[in-house]
């Protein structure tokens, strides 16, 4: 398990765009992780007034970064890498996500080549699908 202070040293994301807060289960090829989604996010401001939901975007965001927290857990010399966000396919959103949720992220490793990455994303809710697609990401130095 990796906690937030763990996450704040593999990652360079920080507050507001930080959306993994923890890392529940690690393996090569698969991440569990959860965010907390909490109401005094600065998205909710405006999306939507009355009715706040968690913007998609960031839903993928949130997969994405469990992914390179992934993929930089078995590089050596993760400190001057980056992981960059290339692409995404198939993505579908199933249900909302509110604040109170706790957003599981599932990440698994499809494809790998030296600095590229194809993996599988889930994010679900209370055992629910709210979002899964196919990313994308290639390592560079930072």
């Amino acid at each position: 398990m990796i906690d937030i202070l763990g996450i704040l040293d593999l990652l360079p994301h920080r507050y507001p765009l930080l959306l993994v807060d923890r890392v529940l289960e690690l393996e090569a090829n698969r991440i569990l992780a959860l965010k907390n989604v909490t109401f005094n996010e600065p998205h909710f401001v405006g999306h939507f007034p009355g009715v706040p939901v968690m913007p998609g975007v960031l839903i993928v965001e949130a997969m994405a970064q469990a992914g390179a927290l992934m993929m930089l857990g078995d590089v050596p010399e993760r400190h001057g890498k980056l992981i960059y966000f290339t692409g995404i396919d198939n993505c579908r959103f199933r249900r909302p996500v509110v604040p109170g949720d706790q957003l599981v992220l599932e990440v698994e490793l499809v494809a790998r080549r030296a600095t590229f990455a194809k993996m599988h994303g889930r994010a679900t809710v209370d055992g629910e699908l709210v979002c899964e697609a196919d990313l994308m990401s290639a390592a560079a130095e930072a």
